[in-house]
């Protein structure tokens, strides 16, 4: 697994509609040593805290896998690194494969997996089509935020080492296809309440849908 592209960007303002907003989106590589700090990288900044960033949405990856997907889904746009406002473009880290509570030590730094991203209106805004929300949705390929477990200088070319893997073995994959199609697999939402870095508010929603799924279930044994 390798970092291909560290990209940042500080806030801008851009018109949506006939409204001012800020935004962090308009991410571009740079080269050379980053430090990667508890709540971003330097030189990057979110523009919305109650939606971006915070401890565990520090920094967000995304495979460059998906790139030659998105360039067939949408002939005609250039897609750079860092294009959907991904902080780390990567190498070898698949959804599928990356669990929520791996910890993986990239130069200096370890960073620890910790929710997909969910794509908001700032992205159709990047993109100037709305469909593309509903596109990155229904993609699966939604790429995954990191908390900061340890600071550090990264740079693109630097390892990305798997540290630990969470035994609970609940991927990113796996939470994408509940926000996709809900809750359908009581024992998958078991064994996400059981890992230690699955944030609140997934938490929170995992418990009120298992709930209701075991209120179902008694309902059905009657």
């Amino acid at each position: 697994m390798k970092l291909l592209s560290i990209n940042v960007a500080r806030p801008r303002i851009i018109l949506i509609g006939q409204q001012q907003v800020s935004t962090g989106i308009f991410k571009e590589p740079v080269t050379g040593p980053v430090m990667m700090r508890r709540l971003n990288l330097d030189g990057d900044r979110q523009a919305d805290l109650s939606v971006h960033g915070g401890p565990s949405k520090a920094v967000y990856a995304y495979p460059s896998e998906h790139y030659p997907y998105w360039r067939e889904v949408l002939p005609g746009m250039e897609f750079p690194f860092g294009m959907f406002g991904e902080n780390l473009t990567t190498e070898g880290m698949k959804e599928e494969e990356t669990n929520i509570g791996d910890q993986f030590r990239i130069g200096e730094a370890v960073v620890m997996v910790t929710q997909p991203r969910e794509p908001c209106y700032k992205l159709a805004a990047k993109f100037r089509r709305d469909d593309i929300i509903k596109k990155f949705f229904l993609s699966g390929r939604s790429g995954f935020y990191f908390s900061v477990v340890q600071e550090g200088m990264v740079q693109a070319g630097d390892e990305i080492e798997a540290v630990h893997r969470d035994t609970n073995c609940v991927s990113i994959a796996d939470i994408n296809r509940i926000n996709t199609h809900g809750v359908t697999d009581a024992e998958v939402v078991r064994r996400a309440l059981r890992v230690e870095a699955l944030p609140e508010g997934y938490r929170n929603y995992f418990l009120q849908e298992l709930q209701s799924l075991e209120a179902s279930s008694s309902i059905e044994r009657k």
